[in-house]
């Protein structure tokens, strides 16, 4: 199969209407057929996973590669209101407008002539701006807005966040850990008796257990990301103080597995 080509004029540097129209481009009958076919769903993950990418690049620090995934997530903006552009829904223009205007309306301490004492009551006005400029009217409202595709701890965090606007929050740490240890303790019941509710159980467990993290002050997603990484470096020094010893790890019992485990978690050494 063979395709025209297009030539595109070469600059010293591209801006935002260059990037829309090679866009516009790539979609039209003369462009690729790969990006033509594309809808919201095709190309719904590859949203996701720049963004993740642009994220783990903030956490490594590397400002070229931000750079490079910044503008990988600014593609898919592009490529998304192109979509709706083809449909005379709204352009790229009215993503712009829009998000100016509702950070015009939500810094009146900058925009208008609110004063304000600090960051929290920064944070607060916002909320309650948002909360009356989307027409909610009630706390439940403000709860089921929490957008449903994020991660599971994430949004459980958001969700406990925005309850305790209305007071429905635990008077400390204590108190959390507390409801953690009965949720563990009925999980438990639930288990024994071989329940049809474990895994509801199960989920209440987790859910206090983002309570407590978020009482402590930490952000659950991370504070799992955290551990996930440093099972991941145990489980490395674990296999390496094994194939040291001559052994296939696979051929150890659990017990014997955990006996390593623990010399890797409680015990310095030198692995050579």
């Amino acid at each position: 199969m063979t395709f025209l080509t297009m030539e595109f004029p070469e600059k010293s540097r591209y801006g935002i209407e260059d990037l829309l129209e090679i866009m516009r481009v790539l979609r039209s009958d003369k462009g690729c057929p790969w990006d033509r076919e594309q809808n919201h769903q095709s190309i719904r993950r590859d949203f996701i996973e720049e963004v993740y990418e642009a994220a783990e690049a903030i956490d490594t620090g590397d400002a070229a590669l931000l750079r490079e995934e910044l503008g990988d997530v600014l593609l898919q903006v592009v490529f998304h209101s192109c979509i709706e552009e083809e449909k005379n829904s709204f352009t790229f223009g009215d993503v712009t407008d829009e998000v100016c205007r509702k950070l015009i309306v939500r810094h009146p301490h900058v925009f208008g002539d609110v004063t304000v004492s600090g960051p929290g009551e920064v944070l607060r006005n916002w909320n309650n701006i948002k909360q009356e400029t989307k027409g909610q009217e009630t706390y439940s409202e403000t709860l089921e807005s929490v957008c449903r595709t994020l991660p599971a701890l994430m949004r459980a965090q958001k969700v406990g966040q925005r309850a305790k606007r209305a007071g429905m929050d635990f008077d400390g740490v204590d108190s959390a850990i507390k409801a953690l240890e009965d949720e563990i303790s009925e999980l438990k019941a639930e288990f024994s008796k071989n329940g049809e509710n474990i895994r509801d159980e199960l989920g209440d467990v987790l859910f206090s257990a983002v309570n407590v993290s978020r009482l402590l002050g930490f952000d659950a997603e991370e504070t799992l990301g955290a551990a996930t990484d440093k099972f991941t470096g145990r489980f490395r020094e674990t296999e390496n103080l094994i194939r040291c010893d001559g052994i296939d790890m696979k051929s150890l019992s659990i017990n014997e597995l955990d006996a390593y485990w623990r010399k890797v978690k409680n015990v310095k050494y030198d692995l050579y």
